[in-house]
């Protein structure tokens, strides 16, 4: 397997958008970054990274249909090499959160990597589907947490976020009949961004640098993603499907900036934010869907 054919297979652009799922719990639950959470991130995007080889083992008959261009119909992957990628990477990025955050990051690692096998082998073809991609990032918040109950509802924003996304991806392939899915991702944008921006201030001092800095990442985050999501809505063409459908995973690091920031870690929000030009420019080279 070459690198370009791997960065492909596991949608490389797009596990940008795994670090901010721990950070945003961490800060929402006002848990520092400390040797026991630092690595929290790197075991988002391996088990991100898994998912994404373990989407295209699954998918590979409907891949040559739909998607030749995709690294197993291309044959530039084999079916094989695609599992045995989506199995190590999985166990890498388990035994990382064991490493990193104890049996606390454990009892969230294995039910997040089993959503992730589970939607990819169970749920994606079924109406639940969108529900169950949405639930893996609400248990990838919930990984950094040092608090569950405090972290809930940053969990619950990127939920929201991400019902609408993988809503929407169903009909990036042959278009929308209606524009009722294109709504339906437009209403999550926008609920998740005023979530984001107007959620609780964690922090007692200089609550107005948080709420500032939060509120304009998560304008920023709304100006990324909404404008193609309402193309797509109004044209219910494939391609701006497609266009939209990838502005709203790229648009998550923006959201999980907003959330960082506006928990009180405003430092670690605009690095998070950093990322975001850096993943739009790596999509027009690998595709992040």
């Amino acid at each position: 397997m070459t690198p370009d054919a791997f960065a492909r297979l596991v949608r490389l652009p797009a596990a940008l958008t795994a670090p901010g799922d721990t950070l945003a719990g961490a800060a929402a639950s006002g848990r520092s970054l400390g040797p026991h959470t630092v690595l929290l991130p790197l075991c988002s995007t391996l088990i991100y990274w898994a998912g994404m080889a373990l989407n295209d083992y699954a998918d590979r008959a409907l891949d040559a249909v739909e998607r030749p261009e995709r690294p197993i119909p291309a044959g530039d992957v084999t079916p094989t090499e695609a599992l045995a990628v989506a199995i190590v990477l999985t166990t890498a990025g388990v035994g990382m959160a064991a490493l990193s955050g104890g049996r606390r990051a454990l009892a969230v690692a294995l039910p997040l990597a089993a959503s992730v096998w589970a939607y990819d082998l169970v749920f994606k073809s079924t109406p639940f589907g969108p529900v169950s991609m949405a639930a893996t990032r609400l248990l990838d918040v919930l990984l950094g947490a040092g608090s569950v109950p405090a972290a809930l509802p940053a969990a619950l924003t990127v939920f929201t976020h991400t019902l609408g996304t993988t809503t929407l991806s169903l009909d990036e392939v042959h278009g929308s009949k209606n524009g009722v899915v294109g709504t339906l991702a437009v209403a999550g944008t926008t609920g998740a961004a005023v979530m984001a921006a107007f959620g609780r201030v964690r922090q007692p001092a200089n609550k107005w640098l948080p709420r500032v800095v939060g509120a304009a990442l998560a304008t920023v985050y709304l100006g990324t993603v909404a404008p193609a999501q309402l193309r797509a809505r109004n044209t219910r063409a494939a391609a701006d499907v497609r266009r939209a459908v990838g502005a709203s995973v790229i648009g998550t690091i923006g959201l999980q900036a907003a959330l960082i920031a506006r928990s009180g870690a405003v430092g670690t929000g605009l690095a998070v934010a950093a990322l975001l030009p850096l993943g739009r420019r790596l999509t027009r080279r690998v595709s992040a869907t």
